[in-house]
């Protein structure tokens, strides 16, 4: 898989606070990983939205991540309001992950760990998106 990264993604990493920094780059990786893993993406776009770092595949939803300075014990990963994904995530997911209205998975800065396998499949959902819209639970 070609990662195609806009080099302004680097510096909205580097100047996260210290203690937020090292999950958000987790969650990266995460994003990256799951996409190598997922047959028919030869293309991952790294890239800002909002100044938010954000990441599409060809057939997916776009997906942001972000720490705001109004909510500094929290980051989240973001997914498009109006597509069914955070709705589904809620009805597979309601006892792994915090939500926030239909777009957000919220995660604490003093968690230790997240859930990873549980967010690699809402990842690679987001990154599938226009090819499982159609299905029921999007496949899961």
């Amino acid at each position: 898989m070609q990662l195609i990264s806009n080099p302004k993604v680097k510096a909205v990493f580097d100047n996260y606070p210290k203690i937020v920094q090292k999950q958000l780059l987790a969650l990266r990786e995460l994003v990256l990983e799951t996409a190598t893993e997922i047959e028919g993406i030869k293309k991952l776009e790294e890239t800002l939205k909002w100044g938010e770092p954000s990441y599409l595949a060809k057939h997916g939803s776009t997906i942001r991540m972000d720490w705001k300075a109004k909510t500094p014990e929290q980051f989240a990963i973001y997914f498009k309001c109006t597509s069914k994904l955070v709705p589904t995530f809620k009805t597979v997911y309601a006892n792994v992950f915090t939500f926030e209205g239909n777009r957000t998975i919220v995660f604490n800065v003093k968690d230790k760990k997240i859930p990873k396998q549980e967010l690699k499949h809402c990842i690679a959902m987001a990154l599938q998106y226009h090819k499982i819209k159609h299905l029921p639970l999007l496949g899961a």
